[in-house]
């Protein structure tokens, strides 16, 4: 479902006819532009999208007489489409509103032009219908790297972000992390509006991270490129010390590289995360370290057979 009133508001849209519904049942970041369905071909008619017109539609509108518009204008709004807008300022003809508020369909306008208002339009659906869960973690930029630091309560989360944070990196979101899937493959955190910027360090309370450290120190949004799960050192247990086996962890359907950091007096965990950072960079560029020494090592014991 889809808020009438924010779609309006996020993209500056005019109301020509307005509705009764508060709400649209719009389930899919794409629009319909209603060409073929003007000239009467209604096979695999996207009627359950927002319908965009531009200058091609209302010319075509247009073209016909009054009689043909309201005939042709009449099959259309017989389906149960949720909003139609009107796109580079253009007026909707008389028989196209008085139609649309006969049916309840709101019809809204657009100064932009219509591509352009389509761009906007996909990219706020696709923020608004993304599915979304809540995850109790902390989420930094580092380098340009989003990493979701979970663990425990009371490991120290809060406490490294607020190290890397000091450093020069910034803090989307304390203790609460909205996620949206954005895409197949892409995961997406925020902070809670209420809660944006706000830090709880035991001890102290709860900081203003924005008020405390500049505008620069945080983000509204970031993408999650991997998750570092901090735990309690435990002495039995063997930690990677190579990292030939790169780990994943799913969140809503998509795999993102997975990292256990140790905690121990003495470690600095705020320069490890900052390493875990540069590293993951580097293997996106095809660069793996541990690799590199597998690769050597082999290389020198094959040598060594051979001589």
């Amino acid at each position: 479902m889809v808020n009438a009133q924010e779609f309006a508001q996020a993209l500056n849209l005019k109301w020509i006819v307005p509705s009764t519904k508060t709400e649209w049942d719009v389930t899919s970041p794409e629009i319909n532009r209603p060409g073929l369905e003007f000239v009467g071909f209604y096979d695999h008619f996207a009627y359950k999208r927002p319908q965009v017109m531009g200058n091609v539609e209302m010319s075509y509108l247009a073209s016909l007489t009054a009689q043909e518009r309201r005939d042709c204008l009449e099959r259309f709004f017989t389906y149960p489409v949720p909003v139609m807008i009107v796109c580079r300022g253009l007026q909707p003809h008389e028989e196209m509103v008085s139609i649309a508020r006969a049916h309840d369909v709101p019809i809204l306008q657009s100064e932009v032009s219509t591509t352009a208002f389509i761009v906007q339009a996909i990219l706020y659906l696709s923020k608004v219908l993304a599915p979304r869960t809540t995850k109790h973690a902390v989420l930094v930029d580092v380098y340009g790297v989003g990493i979701l630091l979970t663990g425990e309560s009371g490991v120290g989360k809060s406490e490294s972000a607020l190290e890397l944070i000091k450093r020069g990196h910034q803090l989307v979101a304390d203790d609460i992390v909205d996620i949206r899937r954005v895409a197949p493959d892409r995961l997406t955190g925020a902070a809670p509006e209420t809660v944006r910027h706000f830090m709880e360090i035991r001890g102290i309370g709860i900081i203003d991270i924005r008020a405390m450290y500049g505008v620069g120190s945080v983000l509204l949004t970031k993408s999650i490129d991997m998750e570092i799960h901090l735990e309690n050192w435990k002495e039995k247990k063997e930690y990677d010390r190579l990292g030939l086996t790169e780990e994943t962890t799913q969140i809503m359907g998509v795999n993102i590289p997975y990292l256990v950091i140790p905690v121990r007096p003495g470690r600095n965990l705020a320069i490890i995360i900052e390493v875990a950072a540069r590293n993951f960079s580097l293997k996106k560029m095809g660069y793996s370290a541990a690799r590199e020494l597998d690769r050597r090592l082999n290389d020198m014991m094959n040598a060594n057979k051979e001589s």
